[in-house]
């Protein structure tokens, strides 16, 4: 079995297993977005924080990583993905064609529900004050925010909502 994942937040850098191979990649028809209640992960249904996820968004596009789980372990990745991103049943589990330098390749990568309760669209001004107050079974929603921010940065993906939302909750911090 080979198994491909795209990492566009936290799988970026915190994958939860070790890549045989990771490319830069591109998913077309869909942007990052802080658009999840994470009442999980990051927050609690009480104090829900917000996650991010694949949007779809016709013309859009969305710069991560592919990564190839070793193919002895792909079953077991695979496993533990589902476990880790499908907790609430906001995401889906979809098969999706990135574009990378060395041709395209499939992939799964986990997209929000539009359908689901915890599918929202929030201002930035929203977005960050939730991020900045909630905490959740992963820890504070700030690290998350953080995190993926410099590991865009280090990528040279700009994002200037992201670049945004960073300044204004380390304000509110």
């Amino acid at each position: 079995m080979r198994l491909w994942v795209f990492g566009y937040g936290s799988l970026l850098w915190n994958p939860g297993f070790k890549p045989a191979e990771a490319r830069r990649a591109v998913l077309r028809d869909y942007h990052r977005s802080f658009c999840m209640l994470s009442i999980h992960h990051r927050g609690t249904p009480e104090v829900p924080g917000l996650v991010l996820a694949l949007d779809a968004v016709p013309g859009g596009q969305c710069t991560g990583m592919a990564f190839r789980a070793d193919d002895a372990e792909a079953e077991a990745v695979l496993e533990m993905l589902r476990a880790r991103e499908l907790i609430s049943s906001a995401y889906l589990e979809r098969t999706v064609t990135l574009q990378t330098e060395d041709g395209p390749l499939e992939a799964v990568a986990y997209v929000i529900d539009p359908a689901h309760e915890q599918y929202v669209q929030l201002d930035l001004e929203t977005q960050a004050t939730m991020i900045a107050r909630s905490n959740g079974g992963r820890g504070p929603n700030p690290e998350y925010l953080f995190r993926t921010a410099e590991h865009l940065d280090q990528m040279g993906i700009v994002d200037p909502d992201m670049r945004w939302l960073v300044d204004r909750v380390k304000r509110l911090a």
